[in-house]
């Protein structure tokens, strides 16, 4: 009995000194679990920080290096990038030279990196490049497989062709506004998963014949030209997965059972950590919002700075105008002066000032203004007859109202006015007539003596 007390006590101890070494190695494990994830939510918004910089650099250039696409499209342009992006960060923007088929070479936007696909379990990068025209995106962009030199292109393939364009039902069914670089990365995947375009080549390069990691065996077919092993890159050839099917999917899995209190530990873990991810993906998504909408802010202010200046412009613009048209008045008030200063006479050679009793002593207003042939001066008093008769007839519907002037005596007075009027206006006419016949006269007169001479 005293041998089998001293076993438990013995077994008591171990188990509680394995309790506080595994207490302590978890400790250990969830700071350093931590730090990593704190790590990298900083370093993908420090990426994708990186990423919007450089698009709205190159989007806003103007000038010969500008990009050609039209201005209300860009912003779009951005935002389709930032998707992409945002959920593959192996594809990168970046700007390079495209040639098109007739041999014009125009400086584009390109989404260039790896295409994380699914195959037989196993997560492979595959390499190609998105152009984004100069039509996008109203037109759909081009997408080429980018193949290293120990890769072939399957022939045939549905969806690429030997030069390595890949053509997509959705890249067909392009629809604007709603089609976007984010669903064509998903359809790439969905169609790469199913037939992987690309093998590796038959003669592989020695320096990776020894790789113990094996790869997937093509399926037998009989209208393949190319047997081998997908060539999707392997781990120690190219970027593994930035997401988490590289790292998860294995080909062997061992088989243990562990302690119930490691398994507790482990998932409080895991459940800490996702939440503070979860709390910091939220933080940056905010952060994005504010940035997006500050973008558009600064967009409004652009235009409003615009608006502003075309309106200074315009408003210096007709200010000169006016002092122009200042300087014209002022010339012709000096000359009206002048010719005033000249003609007036009757005051002793001085100048009477306008609407003062002097000008009216001295200027005979009637006197300043001489018709220039008889049938003028006749125009000239018709007109102001008519002009006379006009007002006076004014002032007898002003007496009448009043009742200064008896109704009957009002009527023939306007009778014989109206008569009066009548004959000086058709006398005018006839002047007017008259004055048109001279004037074509004379005008015939001196073309004929031009001719003449």
């Amino acid at each position: 009995m005293v041998w089998i007390a001293e076993k438990i006590s013995a077994l008591t101890f171990f188990h509680f000194a394995f309790l506080i070494s595994s207490s302590s190695s978890s400790s250990s494990g969830l700071m350093m679990a931590i730090q990593q994830r704190q790590r990298q939510p900083q370093s993908q918004s420090q990426s994708q920080a990186q990423t919007q910089q450089f698009l709205s650099s190159v989007l806003s250039q103007r000038g010969p290096s500008s990009l050609p696409y039209t201005e209300d499209v860009k912003w779009l342009i951005r935002q389709h990038l930032l998707s992409l992006t945002d959920a593959y960060p192996s594809l990168q923007p970046k700007t390079a030279l495209f040639t098109h088929n007739d041999g014009r070479s125009v400086n584009l936007l390109q989404a260039d990196g790896t295409l994380p696909t699914p195959y037989h379990g196993v997560t492979y990068n595959i390499p190609l490049r998105v152009w984004l025209l100069d039509s996008y995106p109203r037109l759909p962009p081009c997408v080429y497989l980018n193949p290293t030199r120990d890769m072939l292109i399957k022939r045939p393939h549905p969806h690429a062709d030997p030069s390595g364009l890949v053509s997509l039902p959705y890249l067909h069914s392009w629809i604007y506004p709603t089609s976007n670089l984010l669903d064509l990365a998903r359809n790439l995947i969905h169609s790469f998963s199913r037939d992987p375009p690309l093998y590796s080549n038959p003669n592989p390069n020695p320096s990776h014949s020894h790789s113990n990691q094996p790869t997937p065996s093509l399926p037998s077919s009989s209208n393949s030209n190319h047997s081998g092993s997908l060539s999707i890159p392997a781990p120690g050839m190219y970027p593994p997965s930035p997401y988490s099917g590289s790292s998860r999917i294995t080909t062997t899995t061992t088989q243990r059972r562990d302690h119930p209190n490691e398994v507790f530990k482990r998932n409080a873990i895991n459940k800490l950590v996702d939440s503070m991810h979860g709390d910091v993906v939220a933080l940056w998504k905010t952060r994005e919002d504010e940035m997006d909408g500050l973008f558009n802010a600064q967009a409004v202010l652009r235009q409003r700075e615009e608006q502003l200046r075309k309106g200074v412009e315009e408003m210096m613009d007709e200010k000169e105008v006016l002092e122009q048209q200042l300087q014209m008045v002022l010339m012709n008030a000096d000359v009206l002066e002048g010719w005033v200063a000249e003609n007036n006479n009757n005051n002793g050679g001085k100048i009477a000032k306008p609407g003062s009793e002097e000008e009216d002593e001295y200027m005979d207003h009637g006197a300043v203004f001489e018709p220039h042939d008889p049938l003028s001066n006749q125009m000239l008093e018709c007109t102001a007859l008519d002009l006379a008769i006009e007002d006076v007839i004014y002032s007898l519907d002003k007496a009448v109202q009043e009742g200064a002037v008896p109704f009957d005596q009002y009527l023939r007075n306007v009778r014989w006015l109206s008569r009066e009027q009548f004959i000086h206006r058709a006398t005018s006419a006839k002047v007017r007539a008259a004055q048109m016949q001279a004037h074509v006269a004379a005008m015939a007169a001196r073309a004929s003596s031009q001719y003449v001479t």
